[in-house]
């Protein structure tokens, strides 16, 4: 039964992600903005709602020492899995703004939370409140790009306000539902299998719970809407940190191990590594693409042995 429900959860993931785009795609050539940010906004936010869930659902019942485990491998997938499958299928060029100030900032909040983390082990509500600040600054910031960057481009998918509205309802909400059978299944699955809880959330739950960007980001690239690919993902983790994560801390707050800190560090990295690539020509290409899939399988390596 598990199966059968996981595979319902695919194609509601897959289905819900085509309406999503279409929805989203559409509002932004409605209102006339940039459909990068439209990506690092509605799309970003939407399917980082599994996410949002587990997290501060774990916060809530003072069990979220996942929260940040679950916060780090879902950045991490978001970086490296689903840009490295979007630049596989096709070339990604990056917005000037993302790359110019999104993506730094991006890494500028995750090295202020290892600092919080490690100034003395823990995220607590002081944390929590500072994260949440900046997330605010940061919505502040995005909306105004959104008004001053108003374009004429009516280039793409146009449908009527109140069908754009249904699409982008009904489309978040099957893959939001969608990616609940498939991380809630693929738990049940994995524990047959004899994985240990600590190492299912930090693969399955964190790729799970990532799916919505990994397929809604694929549907774009796909339909050459790269703004909103690569701006979910750069969206999708600073919403993470700075909304997830900080909120979670807020309600509930949580010791930090070394592993985390750790995790975050890489993180880091990473991000600066996959900031590095598109320093020249602000385009992802199928050979990025292939050795961010190939990071991302090392870092799950190591992982595994570690835990």
């Amino acid at each position: 039964m598990e199966y059968l429900l996981l595979l319902v959860g695919f194609v509601l993931l897959i289905k819900g992600a085509d309406v999503f785009v279409d929805g989203s795609s559409s509002v932004a050539t409605l209102m006339k903005i940039p459909q990068f940010i439209i990506g690092l906004t509605i799309v970003s936010f939407g399917t980082s709602a599994p996410e949002a869930a587990v997290s501060i659902s774990a916060g809530i019942s003072g069990s979220n020492e996942i929260s940040i485990g679950n916060v780090i491998g879902s950045n991490l997938f978001n970086l490296l899995m689903v840009v490295g499958v979007c630049s596989v299928i096709a070339d990604m060029s990056v917005e000037k703004s993302i790359k110019k100030f999104d993506f730094p900032f991006s890494i500028v909040i995750t090295a202020l939370t290892v600092l919080l983390c490690a100034f003395d082990r823990k995220l607590g509500r002081l944390d929590g409140l500072v994260l949440l600040a900046a997330f605010a600054g940061y919505l502040f910031v995005t909306i105004r790009k959104a008004i001053r960057n108003k374009t004429q481009d009516e280039a793409g998918k146009k449908m009527s306000p109140l069908k754009s509205i249904i699409f982008i309802i009904v489309g978040l909400a099957a893959v939001v539902f969608g990616g609940d059978l498939v991380v809630d299944n693929a738990v049940i699955i994995a524990g047959n299998l004899g994985m240990s809880q600590t190492l299912i959330g930090l693969t399955v739950i964190a790729m799970g719970t990532s799916l919505p960007e990994l397929v809604t980001s694929v549907v774009a690239a796909k339909k050459g809407e790269n703004g909103l690919a690569l701006g979910n993902v750069v969206g999708s983790n600073i919403f993470n940190i700075l909304f997830v994560l900080a909120t979670s801390v807020t309600i509930s707050p949580i010791p930090v191990q070394m592993s985390a800190i750790i995790d975050l560090c890489i993180l880091i990295v990473v991000s600066i590594v996959m900031l590095l690539m598109i320093a020249k020509d602000s385009k992802y290409t199928r050979p990025e693409g292939i050795a961010a899939v190939l990071m991302y399988a090392a870092y799950t390596a190591y992982i595994i042995y570690r835990n």
